[in-house]
């Protein structure tokens, strides 16, 4: 029995991973670490709620890496899963350095405390796919990195750090880059959730530049499930893309939505401009992470808009009057 640590465990992609690490991976604790307070229900989907095993913490990785290392060296943890970063790359053009200031030097920093500790038996960090740029194949862990925004470049900047550290100091980590990942309680300025909001409101989502882009989705369970078997199977040091065999348009996305709830896609969007630095496909191979831990996609992407709808429709009093905006926050 292992005790597991959340980074990031406030966003939607660390609350799946804690509810898959509770249900299967016979923890002795799971710990999620998020910079806010727990959020409300159709975020936090009252995850381990009840369940004395689970904790959250509301630390700030940035600023109270004290706080951090006081949380880590009581609760001993063997297994790390970083999720934390500041994201959202379409907004990354303007104030870049926060960017760098989480996903490079807050998290460098913390790294390089980890190795004096014993008890750590594996870090994986979740890294992204657009640190690869728009593609015309499936990209293989050891293409070219080729980022196309400020966010991606931060991201990339500290995949290669933990690169050197593991092949030089035997820093006991694996990075996971995972395609566009999605499930209930997403923030609402993501494409889907947005969709399903605006579907269930009567309003119009605004579909960037037509949703010409194409992107590869795979649910937050399927990612959550690839976290455990890195963590019990992968060899260290190992890098692992995860993603479906195809990627999709994003205006197929929003159609496969409109039939998940029910209406005419023209019903449902309308075309608006595309976003400043929008790459035109992201495009993954992942037969790494099948060949050495088995894992592949198993939810289809009907299923989780129907689960994402189901979803919708439960917390619409709550989700109705809350902004789709995106917040640049420290």
């Amino acid at each position: 029995m292992k005790t597991y640590v959340v980074l990031g465990g406030g966003g939607v992609f660390g609350v799946h991973t804690a509810a898959y690490l509770l249900e299967h991976a016979n923890p002795k604790k799971v710990i999620s670490v998020g910079r806010n307070p727990e959020k409300a229900e159709p975020f936090s989907l009252n995850v381990g709620k009840g369940d004395p095993r689970y904790e959250y913490h509301q630390i700030h990785i940035v600023h109270e890496q004290d706080r951090l290392f006081e949380l880590f060296d009581r609760e001993r943890p063997e297994v790390i899963v970083s999720y934390a970063a500041q994201g959202e790359g379409a907004v990354s053009w303007k104030k870049s350095w926060k960017f760098f200031e989480t996903n490079g030097t807050a998290l460098v920093k913390m790294s390089e405390e980890l190795m004096s500790r014993p008890y750590l038996e594996r870090f994986i960090q979740i890294g992204t796919s657009e640190l690869y740029g728009s593609v015309a194949h499936p990209t293989k862990e050891d293409d070219p990195i080729r980022p196309t925004s400020p966010y991606a470049a931060s991201k990339a900047a500290y995949d290669l750090y933990l690169m050197s550290v593991s092949n030089v100091l035997k820093f006991p980590m694996n990075i996971i880059r995972p395609s566009n990942a999605y499930a209930p309680g997403q923030q609402l300025h993501r494409v889907i959730p947005r969709a399903v909001l605006c579907g269930l409101t009567g309003t119009k989502l605004p579909l960037q530049g037509g949703g010409r882009a194409e992107k590869s989705y795979i649910h937050a369970r399927d990612l959550a499930r690839a976290v455990l078997l890195v963590a019990e199977k992968a060899p260290l040091g190992r890098v692992y893309n995860a993603g479906p065999a195809k990627p999709i348009s994003i205006r197929q996305v929003v159609e496969k939505t409109a039939d998940a709830l029910g209406m005419p896609f023209d019903q449902l969007c309308e075309v608006t401009p595309d976003r400043l630095g929008q790459d035109s496909r992201y495009w993954l191979d992942s037969s790494a992470i099948k060949a050495d831990v088995g894992w592949e996609p198993e939810i289809s992407l009907e299923e989780g808009l129907r689960e994402m709808v189901e979803w919708g429709r439960k917390y619409l009093p709550q989700l109705a009057g809350m902004s789709t905006d995106y917040v640049l926050r420290t």
